[in-house]
């Protein structure tokens, strides 16, 4: 084997072509790298190399301590014993930040030694260590409007996502909040903004945030989407809902530093803030439902955290929020995130009763400045599909009844220029 390419760092790497990487990994008998992407295959050869050379390739997400160490998580993000340990001295030299996804060559514990070190950092955000400390910080990203729609019609022509671009669309960039009643879909609704974002773009990194969801939710979450799933279920405890969410928004924010787009599902901001609400020492100060106002803030900065940015990165939330749960609590966090989006989609629980899925309410749903998203005729066809519901729907009876002669409209045709076509048609 040539040793130059075994000698190869990762910035040697990222100047090759794919194809010459396939060869460098034929060459080092590497197998199953025909679906990986370039940034994933350099990863793969990297560590092809460090366990050649007889060491232990590791990574995982980076969490700082207060002392200035930090310790590689594993995919949970919750702290155990497969931790790797990485010194003051390796943070302070890379500029390393919370939430940086870290890989290089580790060394086993030694006597008296609890972890695995890190010895030498190869990537920093599938980038060379040394580009990662002239990177920006992410509160000096200048926040633009979404101006570049992520598209989820797809060939498996669903219909919920079809129903998505035209009433709410969703660009790069956008704060969404999904405003739905119990048991109308909302999980549904999320798994379907998943799969048709990955099957329409490889140059978008998916995070399903789930917090206090149900075990077998998170388990079906996994199986369902090709992303990243991050969760906390209901059965654990608060300080680890509120630890999960703050490291997955920090490894967002570094991704959105290096210029990626990220989209994030967080099921559901609801949740996580009663997370905060218990896990949070008392101010003292308590609002109607039994909230304490300095809960809110930590939600309200994830949330807030949404935003394309004019250096080129961005970073999309689309978050889930409780309603006509029975509990004052809930409605109270839902007027506190009301208005906080720039996307709002309500999902309407008489729908969800009579099984029409997708249960949305068209006439409450929304996206701020949607003109930056759709093309003028069909933003313009997109008023038209409105201005017609809310004829059929004058009364609150007939609103299943109109809903459900767009599906029964939609599923015969085969995508939303079709639909939207016909729609003139009878107009």
């Amino acid at each position: 084997m040539d040793n130059e390419i075994l000698k190869m760092d990762i910035s040697q790497l990222e100047n090759k072509t794919r194809d010459e990487l396939v060869d460098v990994a034929k060459e080092m008998g590497i197998t199953n790298y025909t679906g990986l992407k370039k940034q994933d295959l350099i990863i793969r050869l990297l560590q092809a190399y460090t366990e050649q050379e007889g060491n232990t390739f590791c990574g995982g997400i980076l969490e700082i301590m207060s002392d200035g160490y930090g310790f590689l998580r594993n995919d949970s993000l919750l702290p155990s014993s497969t931790d790797i340990y990485v010194s003051q001295s390796q943070i302070r030299r890379f500029g390393l930040r919370d939430g940086d996804m870290v890989v290089g060559q580790g060394r086993p514990a030694r006597a008296g030694e609890k972890y695995f070190s890190l010895l030498r950092i190869e990537a920093v955000n599938d980038i060379n260590p040394e580009l990662a400390k002239s990177r920006p910080h992410f509160g000096s990203l200048v926040p633009t409007f979404p101006d570049k729609l992520i598209n989820l019609e797809g060939p498996d022509n669903d219909l919920a996502s079809r129903l998505l671009n035209l009433v709410a669309p969703i660009g790069r960039g956008q704060r969404g909040l999904i405003v739905s009643p119990p048991k109308s879909g909302k999980t549904t609704l999320l798994k379907s903004i998943a799969n048709s974002a990955m099957a329409n773009y490889n140059d978008l990194h998916l995070m399903v945030c789930l917090i206090g969801e149900r075990p077998e939710e998170v388990t079906d979450m996994k199986r369902s989407v090709r992303g990243e799933v991050i969760a906390a279920t209901f059965d654990e405890p608060v300080e680890d809902h509120t630890r999960v969410a703050g490291l997955a928004l920090n490894r967002s924010k570094r991704m959105v530093e290096s210029g990626k787009d990220v989209l994030m599902l967080l099921d559901g901001i609801t949740r996580l803030t009663r997370s905060y609400n218990l896990a949070m020492p008392s101010s003292g100060r308590t609002l109607s439902g039994g909230i304490d106002p300095g809960a809110l803030y930590p939600a309200k900065h994830f949330f807030g955290a949404a935003r394309n940015t004019e250096e080129g990165g961005s970073l999309t939330i689309i978050a889930t929020c409780l309603i006509d749960t029975g509990s004052r609590m809930d409605d109270l966090i839902y007027e506190e995130f009301k208005g906080t989006g720039n996307m709002e989609l309500h999902l309407n629980r008489r729908l969800a009763d009579r099984r029409v899925y997708p249960a949305i309410d068209i006439e409450r749903s929304g996206t701020r400045r949607e003109e930056l998203l759709l093309d003028g005729p069909t933003l313009q066809k997109a008023w038209l599909l409105r201005r017609m519901v809310s004829m059929i729907a004058s009364d609150s009876p007939n609103y299943a009844e109109a809903m459900e002669r767009v599906l029964e409209r939609m599923k015969k045709t085969k995508s939303n220029a079709e639909f939207l076509a016909t729609l003139g048609q009878t107009a």
